[in-house]
């Protein structure tokens, strides 16, 4: 038999089989494989089996080693593979001497026997029923010797396995995931040791399309879970890579397992995760919006599990990392990921907070356009951020500076959420420290529109806001209490960018005298359409609870005729048909003046005013006055007020100007394009035309 296996396969073939260079022995594999072929379709298997035997006998059981691990090995399998559907019958010449490799004392022996074995049971993959059956009788035999051998090298046979782990064919799957369940069934094999190098194969087993390969997929990462839990040595590191990638799958099952896993592993993983908890959290936050609720709920759990670990930055915590997956979580489209990646930002500032402002460059923009979130309970997490920032003067002042900078940028967000953004300040910082910061930067602003329009919004808070209550009280005591007076004193240095506000503010610190002088000061520039719009708006502000007290004193006319004077100059003002001017007369109509004040033939109210006016002894609205300069205010807010109208005028000028230029531009443009008929209408008579005239 051996001499007509010779006869078969050439000598050079054979020499070649067992050469040192790889390129002759893959050569040599894939002439036997091409031989073998073409004796399975003549059907001559007995001249197969001299070949089988040929290589058995001179190669495998041979005592030169090189024949055992490369001429032997790489030929039978070579030869399995030239028979495909025809294996079957001659399986059993093939496997003992490989499975007989196996306990070869040359550790690279047994490392060809692995290999030819492996692909031998590739066979797995064969849609023939034949070559499917034989493979898994293969199948069975094989893994009946593995566990009962104590010579099986697992670390030899991992690579093999890893090698496969992403094929899709069902088959070799099952194959596969078959082969993973025996071995770690078996009590000297420790499979789990080498968990991380098929963890992600048997993850993406979880998504095949077949029931059953997911089942067993399913089944026998649940088994490796609960040996982890088991397990006092566990390499979680390895392994949370592969799970927070999975985490991200589009696959539900996937993910609902992955992130299972991930909370198990904060639990247990300890010191080993600390330098992952970034790339866990990454995978977490996304996962608290999932569309699956059990995903939304294990999401949940293992953030807060996360969170309450507190790891050491000497040690590995990257604190810089977890502020970058936060502030990358910012931009998700869903709220309840961004609310706790803002949570996250909380949790570091308490935990670290110098470490936290370390990074304050980094992550204070996207703290500020998160001020912009479509969602309120965004927005006020996002203030508490900067409030617990801004504990520190410097971080304060740089949090005011930056809002305002932000408003002139974004004058919707001032419109549409600057009444939330301030007040909610206000409650977290203080409304007196917040306002003062407010008024001393827009006292230098150099934008006068945007001043104008910035204390305008500031004054409209102040004056309806509940939460400035205690600011309005400690204002209404400016002419009496030293605190009040610095207060007043520090609003106004910005309020007088805005005429309006500027009269609220006196009314709110019964400054009566003053504010009649500043309407006073008004001139006809002043009056405009901003000017009446924000002059309706404090009309009827009158008419609220916060100045019940200023429509109380109108009950005492003669102790605060500069109350009704400066009632009376706001009226005169407003436009007759105005619904504001409408309001304001009836008010003023219920003031209860004295009988003994002699009223004039018209009964002109007005000209009671200036009669109550003149008996200075009985008018409580000038006390104290002197604890203020407000003849200098009064210059200040004039000053101001002369700068807004040249602004005016400059910006008036800057358009005519323009439009000017545009029709200069406009002239010359149908000039050069009619220059050739005005070129003729101006050309002088020819004498031919003469003579015809």
């Amino acid at each position: 038999m051996a001499a007509d296996a010779l006869s078969i396969i050439p000598g050079a073939v054979l020499r070649n089989l067992s050469d040192k260079l790889y390129e002759k022995r893959k050569n040599a594999a894939l002439e036997i494989e091409g031989i073998v072929k073409q004796l399975a379709m003549a059907g001559e298997h007995e001249r197969i089996s001299a070949v089988i035997s040929l290589l058995t006998n001179d190669f495998t059981y041979s005592p030169q080693t090189n024949h055992r691990k490369q001429g032997g090995l790489i030929g039978l399998a070579a030869v399995t593979v030239g028979l495909t559907s025809e294996a079957a019958q001659h399986l059993e010449q093939i496997v003992p001497p490989v499975l007989n490799s196996f306990l070869d004392q040359d550790s690279r022996v047994r490392y060809y026997a692995c290999e030819a074995l492996y692909n031998i049971a590739k066979l797995s993959a064969d849609s023939d029923a034949n070559v499917q059956s034989a493979a898994h009788l293969l199948d069975r035999l094989v893994k009946d010797i593995v566990t009962e051998s104590d010579q099986f090298s697992i670390e030899e046979f991992i690579p093999l396995l890893r090698e496969r782990m992403n094929v899709l064919n069902p088959y070799v799957r099952q194959f596969l995931v078959g082969w993973i369940t025996v071995l770690d069934s078996v009590p000297d094999i420790d499979m789990l040791g080498f968990l991380p190098d098929f963890l992600d194969g048997l993850f993406n087993m979880l998504s095949d399309s077949s029931h059953e390969i997911r089942q067993q997929a399913d089944a026998a990462l649940s088994e490796f879970l609960q040996e982890i839990k088991n397990s006092p040595n566990v390499d979680y590191g390895r392994m949370a890579e592969i799970l927070v990638r999975r985490a991200g799958s589009t696959d539900e099952f996937t993910r609902l397992t992955s992130i299972t896993w991930i909370n198990e592993f904060v639990k247990l993983g300890g010191e080993q995760l600390v330098p992952y908890y970034a790339d866990i959290l990454g995978a977490i936050l996304p996962c608290i919006s999932d569309e699956e609720e059990k995903i939304r709920v294990v999401a949940r759990e293992t953030n807060e599990e996360l969170r309450a670990i507190k790891a050491d930055p000497t040690e590995g915590f990257d604190i810089g990392a977890i502020l970058s997956i936060a502030k990358r979580e910012l931009n998700s489209e869903h709220e309840a990921t961004r609310t706790e990646a803002l949570h996250w930002f909380f949790t570091l500032l308490d935990q670290y907070r110098a470490e936290f402002l370390a990074y304050l460059n980094d992550i204070f923009d996207p703290l500020l356009n998160a001020l912009s979130d479509p969602s309120d309970v965004v927005v006020l997490l996002v203030l508490e951020v900067h409030a617990r920032i801004a504990e520190e003067s410097h971080h304060f002042h740089h949090l005011v500076s930056y809002l305002i900078c932000t408003f002139h940028n974004n004058h919707f967000l001032l419109e549409k959420r600057g009444a939330l953004i301030v007040r909610r300040l206000c409650v977290l910082l203080g409304a007196e420290k917040v306002y003062r910061e407010f008024s001393t930067i827009l006292e230098s602003e150099v934008d006068l529109d945007f001043a104008s329009v910035m204390v305008q919004a500031l004054n409209l808070i102040l004056l309806t806001s509940t939460e400035l209550g205690e600011l309005r009280s400690l204002l209404k005591k400016s002419l009496v209490d030293s605190c009040g007076k610095d207060l007043f004193q520090s609003l106004y240095a910005s309020w007088r960018h805005s005429p309006m506000a500027t009269i609220s503010l006196c009314l709110l610190a019964q400054a009566y005298s003053h504010a009649s002088c500043v309407i006073q000061s008004l001139g006809e520039e002043d009056i405009n359409v901003k000017f009446l719009v924000q002059l309706d708006k404090l009309i009827r502000l009158l008419e609220t609870p916060v100045f019940a007290y200023l429509r109380l004193q109108l009950l005492e006319p003669g102790k605060h005729t500069w109350l009704l004077k400066t009632l009376y100059g706001l009226l005169m003002l407003l436009p007759q048909q105005s619904a504001a001017f409408k309001i304001l007369r009836t008010r003023l109509k219920t003031v209860p003046f004295s009988e003994n004040i002699k009223r004039t033939s018209s009964a002109n109210p007005y000209s009671q005013i200036l009669q109550v006016t003149e008996d200075g002894n009985r008018n409580q609205d000038t006390q104290n006055y002197s604890a203020i300069n407000f003849p200098s205010l009064l210059q200040q807010f004039e000053h101001m007020q002369l700068q807004h109208r040249n602004h005016l005028k400059d910006q008036l000028q800057s358009r005519k100007s323009a439009s000017a230029l545009t029709l200069s531009q406009e002239i010359q443009r149908y000039e050069a394009a009619h220059s050739s008929s005005l070129s003729e209408i101006n050309r002088p008579p020819s004498r031919t035309s003469k003579g015809i005239l």
